[in-house]
């Protein structure tokens, strides 16, 4: 697994990210996590781990000014869980089914990106059954228009030369 990447939260409660060498905003860092990276936030001068409360925020942020994701009854909800003894069961159960929410994301990302990939790939299929089929029916027609022709010749065979050409309907009688 990779390692996070540290940001460090100064005393005037500025953000770095000592990788990109810049300072950063919360937003900087939702868009992190967003894509794909772990964070870990610490305090530059105890070292102490501020993820949790940084990450927290984060989520007050969105909740307050974006679309929200939590109702108030889920909020209620977790809320009267802390303290209680199955308080423990509701964090794995919720860690889990975000796990199984995100893969099944992913799953459908890929599909979408592999129908992506070859939007036209169903059709071309479908563009040789039609011709196969094409070209069987002609073959049938054929056949039935002159049956003593017998087998189709094979591909650069000359037709036998003591067949008489096929009757002209436009010839004088």
């Amino acid at each position: 697994m990779i390692p996070p990447r540290v940001i460090r939260k100064y005393a005037n409660r500025r953000l770095y990210d000592a990788t990109a060498s810049r300072h950063v905003t919360l937003e900087d860092i939702r868009r992190l996590i967003a894509s794909g990276e772990r964070v870990q936030v610490v305090d530059d001068r105890s070292g102490e781990d501020l993820t949790r409360a940084v990450l927290l925020q984060i989520i007050a942020e969105q909740e307050q000014f974006g679309s929200p994701v939590l109702s108030v009854q889920l909020l209620e909800g977790i809320i009267r869980f802390y303290g209680n003894p199955v308080q423990d069961m509701l964090s794995r159960y919720l860690e889990q089914s975000l796990g199984t929410v995100m893969q099944q994301q992913r799953s459908v990302q890929a599909q979408m990106a592999k129908a992506m990939e070859a939007p036209l790939a169903p059709l071309a299929e479908l563009t040789r059954q039609n011709m196969e089929m094409w070209s069987r029916m002609q073959a049938q027609m054929l056949a039935a228009l002159n049956p003593h022709a017998g087998a189709p010749n094979a591909p650069g065979e000359a037709a036998p030369a003591d067949e008489p050409p096929p009757p002209d309907d436009q010839s004088p009688k």
